[in-house]
């Protein structure tokens, strides 16, 4: 036990080193810069990128890939919307104040274009595994775009051990937690009913796990926003100065009240930032194992897809979650974490408290489906096709494990792995910016040339149609 507690403390150290300023500077600055190179491609083509992800229905079954651009989508927004909108975004709030919120928004609207240029990358540099079906992400594109499989393999190596940490253990123990919070049912039995769950999908691959996130990602995206909506539309004329809150305290320091300690600029801004990294995983290099599967033949199309993830995580869902804890007034009770977020629900609405319970279990399940497809993807990369189901068959039983143990130490080391695993990612990112810049000018130079020639030749139509008669 007293190793444990001395291993447990080390790790601490070791991740809040790793997630100490100098990380969440690069992480933000890798942003600001493909932000920079991309002349805010994230804003100038959000819009299109929208129409993309969730209006333009017709797929490319016939091109290479494994699952289509929504379902690739879903996937790793299954992973992304997870208890970071909902305790994520509470804890920034309680230590940070309103501002924090600004400063997530800021590290989501960065976040867009490093999304963006994962995907690319991951389009662009993945390869066709022995299976038949498609294998890209960091380590893929740091191996054969950089030209340096050894950190392709470092990345790898962090993935596949974070995968069972934050992907897996943390988010069983979550949903064991609040059902028993909640429901009084007993964490083993929720733990043996997840297993079940999971393995039912994830021993079917990414096909499988394609079509259940692309039917149930949306559905539990819209049953939380739903709840949310609720609140605010009861609170509609406090909005404006909600807002004007939030804005003010980014800049201001937040003084002591009520349970709130009080928070300085800088808090605000560490929280923000943080909690918008935990949230929506920019940089980090998880989303563009998924990205790569999709069918497409053309990288910019995929991430324009994927870069609408980090939109609907951040700027829409952790938005409505902290304007219901400022709306309500709980942000300032001295409580934390999902706590704070259902005293929030429960304040606002009735049965509020469900809602965040539910949410909460929908997410974190969801989070497991994304996440077991990432390590297994980082496995093969390591050990071959061979290594994923013995794979995919101890994470079923880490599920297990997880809702059942306790996990300070688990926590600490998922910490620490999710910081190490964004770092040769985002060194892939910075040497490959000139790549990204290369293939988003040629697709749009496509476009606008294919557009113009399909004017043309309807202009050249409607002249020869007269003369015909």
């Amino acid at each position: 036990m007293d190793f444990l507690t001395a291993l447990d403390g080390l790790v601490g150290k070791v991740g809040a080193f790793v997630w100490g300023p100098p990380m969440l500077i690069l992480l933000v600055g890798t942003g600001i810069w493909l932000t920079l190179a991309l002349r805010g491609l994230q804003i100038r083509k959000l819009g299109y990128a929208l129409y993309l992800a969730l209006v333009k229905r017709k797929e490319e079954t016939d091109e290479p890939g494994d699952i289509t651009h929504f379902q690739a989508l879903m996937t790793a927004l299954s992973a992304t919307v997870g208890t970071g909108n909902i305790a994520g975004v509470a804890t920034a709030i309680a230590m940070g104040g309103p501002g924090a919120l600004f400063w997530m928004w800021v590290t989501g609207l960065v976040g867009m274009a490093t999304k963006y240029a994962e995907a690319v990358l991951a389009v662009k540099y993945r390869v066709v595994d022995e299976n038949g079906e498609m294998s890209g992400g960091p380590m893929y594109y740091i191996a054969n775009g950089l030209k340096k499989p050894w950190l392709g393999a470092i990345f790898a190596c962090f993935a596949s051990v974070a995968a069972f940490g934050i992907g897996n253990m943390v988010q069983s123990n979550s949903i064991a937690d609040a059902v028993h919070a909640t429901y009084h049912i007993s964490p083993t039995v929720t733990g043996i009913v997840l297993m079940v769950g999971v393995g039912a999908v994830i021993l079917g691959g990414i096909k499988k796990i394609g079509q259940v996130t692309g039917l149930f990602v949306p559905v539990m995206i819209i049953f939380y926003m739903i709840g949310a909506m609720y609140i605010l539309i009861a609170n509609a004329a406090e909005i404006p100065a909600a807002l004007g809150l939030i804005v003010e305290q980014a800049f201001n320091p937040t003084a002591a009240t009520g349970g709130f300690a009080g928070a300085t600029v800088m808090l605000a801004i560490r929280m923000g930032v943080a909690r918008g990294v935990f949230s929506n995983e920019s940089g980090l290099g998880s989303a563009p194992i998924a990205a790569a599967a999709a069918q497409t033949k053309q990288p910019v199309t995929q991430a324009l897809v994927s870069m609408t993830q980090t939109f609907i995580d951040t700027l829409v869902v952790c938005t409505m979650t902290g304007l219901v804890l400022i709306l309500t007034g709980v942000w300032s009770g001295g409580l934390t974490g999902a706590e704070l977020t259902t005293v929030g629900f429960a304040k606002g609405m009735p049965g509020g408290a469900h809602i965040v319970t539910i949410g909460l279990v929908l997410f974190a399940y969801s989070t497991i489906l994304g996440w077991s497809y990432y390590g297994e993807k980082s496995i093969e990369y390591l050990l071959g096709v061979k290594a994923v189901l013995p794979y995919r068959l101890l994470f079923i039983c880490f599920v297990g494990v997880g809702a059942v143990a306790k996990l300070s130490i688990v926590w600490n080391i998922s910490d620490m792995l999710n910081g190490l695993m964004a770092i040769p990612n985002l060194i892939g990112l910075l040497l490959l910016t000139p790549v990204v810049v290369s293939e988003t000018k040629q697709y749009f130079e496509r476009k606008a040339h294919e557009g113009s020639t399909s004017k043309n030749e309807n202009i050249a139509s409607s002249v020869a149609t007269p003369s015909e008669d």
